[in-house]
């Protein structure tokens, strides 16, 4: 079994790029931000708190978003593995991802960040927010407060999984095929 963390601020095309992999690899593919517009739109209690914190440009904490996960997780068991996108964003849910796994005798296999310039991201959730409807996507200094929390809370993991030897960075500017392409290098080497 495969199991994949994709890294990237807001707009460095995790997304994007988990469409592609999945295919290519037969993973399930769990992005948190659509696991909290499904519970959100669906006005599960977990949905309903998620949203409160989301509409001011933070994270969502670590209980809600594990609870959330880990139903994910348990509903897709007969997945040959999973690509896990905008999940974990903190030691403390890296750490509640490994205790979990462990319990199902699985483990992540590697971490990948797609590295990309701010101002070039901040342009690409702009041109988003016009089309996605997301609030969050259509405010300057609320996707600026999400690099801050991403810089904060997020950069410490990359030192987490480097110290496990499963942290891998590739660049995330160019085409969607030659993104898909270094990550897939990445991949078929593990």
């Amino acid at each position: 079994m495969i199991n994949i963390v994709l890294f990237g601020k807001p707009g460095a095309g995790k997304g994007t790029q988990a469409e592609f992999l999945k295919e290519k690899y037969s993973l399930t593919h769990l992005s948190t931000g659509d696991i909290f517009r499904f519970n959100i739109k669906n006005e599960t209690e977990l949905g309903l708190l998620a949203k409160t914190f989301m509409d001011k440009g933070d994270l969502v904490p670590d209980s809600v978003t594990i609870q959330m996960l880990q139903s994910e997780v348990e509903k897709n068991s007969h997945s040959r593995g999973f690509l896990f996108d905008g999940f974990p964003r903190t030691i403390a849910q890296a750490e509640a991802l490994d205790v979990f796994l462990t319990s199902n005798n699985e483990a992540i296999t590697a971490t990948i960040a797609l590295e990309a310039d701010d101002e070039i991201l901040v342009k690409r959730l702009l041109e988003r927010g016009k089309t996605s409807g997301r609030p969050d996507d259509q405010d300057e200094e609320k996707i600026r407060n999400r690099y801050q929390e991403y810089n904060e809370k997020t950069a410490p993991l990359m030192s987490y999984y480097d110290a496990q030897g499963k942290f891998f960075t590739i660049n995330g500017i160019g085409t969607i095929e030659e993104i898909t392409e270094r990550l897939s290098t990445i991949i078929d080497k593990l």
